[in-house]
């Protein structure tokens, strides 16, 4: 039988069971948050030293196309082109040739009336016939005073006087004369003639016009122009303004074609004639003039025109995007990543800049792992992580969109 004091006995190892269990459950709970803040703080260092390895996307360097295209605006002009001004003052009588007039070298064009001219071409010769008169006198005086020389009848002197008098006069009839000779040519230019085989291309006047030496029109307000513009279209020249990048390229055998923007399926072939030998300061690029045949006449002077060159490419050049090279003090240079994924700063010789891609002749080779767009801070022999490119996105892409 039960005796009353050994319940509370009972209770007393219970208590302890509870404390002891207590005491463990807070020594686990202990132990597991120390072991939880070592652990994240382990993961935290382990991901902060992973995200100081700076991720990069690498590329290849391509090499460059056999050939490169680069197409720029050109202009046509006309082989021989005049602007025909009027050499004497009057007014249009007549023209003969309008827009589009094929014309022949000497061929008549316009004729001026010109009636202060002739009036003054008459007094030249008025006076040219006096002076002609003067002289003869004079001769015939000279003559006698000659036959009396040596005699007491005349003076030596006065006898010098006449012969003097008469070389003058053979001088001022010689000067007359040239008055009338120039007249006579201003004369020649009332009949206004083509000074080519071609085309007018041109005509400021209509009859009645009044021109002057200096052109159609002539007067304070209005600014002279040219009574006519006679152009020879039968071969053409285009002009247009090469990158001087490129300059090194222009040379005879070079491949050029035009294309026309109303006709962009029609390939004109070209041929290089020269260029200017200097280059522009204002726009860096070099005039470049070609050739262009144009027997019957279609293409048109003054037309806007798209030339296409055909450069041909060195041996050997690869090219890479503009934002893989880096331009340091120690000169420029590309990152290359190498073994163990560490980057090697390597010096590149750059040939001519391609738009968003650039030549390098020098210090690549093709299987060369390149970084796309390396930071100004990225040094040499650092470790870094090669990323993947988002879908869709490949880095140095537009290097093909380019060429």
């Amino acid at each position: 039988m039960r005796t009353p004091e050994a319940a509370p006995r009972r209770r007393e190892p219970d208590r302890r069971m509870i404390i002891v269990v207590a005491l463990l459950v807070v020594v686990a709970l202990a132990v597991l948050g120390i072991w939880s803040r070592a652990r994240t703080t382990a993961d935290l260092k382990a991901k902060a030293n992973d995200a100081a390895i700076p991720r990069v996307q690498v590329i290849q360097p391509q090499p460059a196309p056999a050939k490169r295209a680069l197409t720029l605006p050109g202009n046509i002009e006309a082989w021989h082109q005049a602007a025909i001004y009027g050499q004497v003052t009057g007014y249009i009588s007549h023209w003969y040739k309008d827009y589009g007039a094929q014309v022949k070298a000497g061929e008549l064009l316009a004729t001026i009336d010109t009636p202060s001219l002739d009036a003054e071409l008459a007094q030249a010769k008025a006076q040219f016939a006096t002076t002609q008169a003067n002289y003869n006198l004079a001769e015939v005086t000279a003559t006698r005073w000659l036959a009396l020389a040596g005699t007491k009848a005349v003076a030596q002197q006065d006898v010098d006087i006449k012969v003097a008098d008469a070389k003058a006069q053979k001088a001022m009839v010689e000067a007359a004369r040239q008055n009338v000779l120039k007249f006579q040519g201003m004369s020649a230019f009332k009949r206004v003639v083509a000074p080519f085989d071609g085309i007018v291309t041109v005509r400021n006047i209509n009859i009645g016009d009044y021109v002057g030496t200096q052109g159609a029109q002539e007067s304070a307000r209005a600014p002279s122009q040219p009574l006519f513009v006679v152009a020879d279209v039968r071969d053409l020249r285009v002009f247009v303004s090469v990158p001087q990048s490129y300059a090194s390229g222009l040379g005879p055998g070079l491949e050029v074609s035009l294309t026309l923007p109303q006709d962009p399926g029609r390939r004109i072939p070209a041929r290089f004639l020269t260029t200017a030998r200097a280059v522009n300061p204002a726009t860096r690029s070099v005039v470049t003039e070609l050739t262009l045949p144009n027997p019957s006449g279609e293409d048109m002077p003054g037309s806007f025109v798209n030339v296409q060159f055909e450069f041909p490419s060195a041996p050997g050049i690869l090219i890479v995007p503009s934002q893989a090279v880096l331009y340091r003090a120690q000169g420029t240079q590309v990152a290359v990543v190498g073994a163990g994924d560490k980057v090697r700063l390597r010096d590149v010789t750059l040939g001519r800049t391609l738009g968003n891609t650039v030549e390098v002749t020098s210090g690549l080779t093709k299987d060369d792992r390149l970084v796309a767009a390396p930071s100004m801070g990225l040094l040499d022999g650092q470790a870094v992580k090669i990323a993947q490119p988002a879908p869709g996105v490949s880095p140095g892409a537009d290097k093909a969109a380019s060429r």
